[in-house]
């Protein structure tokens, strides 16, 4: 015996059975199946945006994946934790990232300074930066134009 039954297995059903409490459920159940389909169909341009975003996600995530594995295989990134003291061994490593950058560095620091656009210098000249700050930060505009006339390839957005 089936557990589900289609739009028209109802129907079907409802024309074999006489007793008039079956008859009351089949039509109501047909009318579930009528109201089903006209919320698929009114909805439809939602479902397909959710597939959507959900066809991006999966495809964000395998990038992630590969990034991920990408640095756990970089022997030159692995176990660099920095204790007190050893702040030359992080910007050496922070230039070390830079230098290897090929496309884009993206640079997210609330409390960035003019450090930064000292170990910038150190990128490729295709190399795009953005640095994504906030206005704590103590590099301006201008520390980012006179670099740009000589280096290029530098943006600079302060987050409110």
């Amino acid at each position: 015996m089936p557990y589900v039954y289609t739009e028209q297995g109802i129907a079907m059903l409802a024309g074999v059975l006489k007793n008039e409490l079956a008859i009351k459920i089949s039509v109501n159940i047909i009318r579930a199946f009528v109201d089903m389909r006209q919320f698929l169909v009114s909805n439809g341009e939602m479902f397909k945006e959710i597939i959507n975003v959900n066809q991006k996600l999966l495809e964000y995530d395998k990038k992630f994946e590969e990034v991920f594995k990408r640095l756990q295989k970089e022997e030159s990134f692995k176990q660099k934790v920095f204790f007190e003291g050893q702040i030359y061994d992080a910007y050496s490593l922070i230039i070390e990232i830079i230098k290897q950058a090929k496309r884009k560095i993206v640079i997210i620091d609330n409390y960035v300074d003019y450090s930064i656009l000292n170990m910038l210098v150190k990128k490729n000249k295709n190399v795009e930066a953005i640095i994504l700050t906030s206005e704590k930060s103590n590099i301006s505009k201008l520390d980012v134009e006179k670099f740009n006339k000589e280096y290029q390839n530098i943006k600079n957005s302060k987050i409110k």
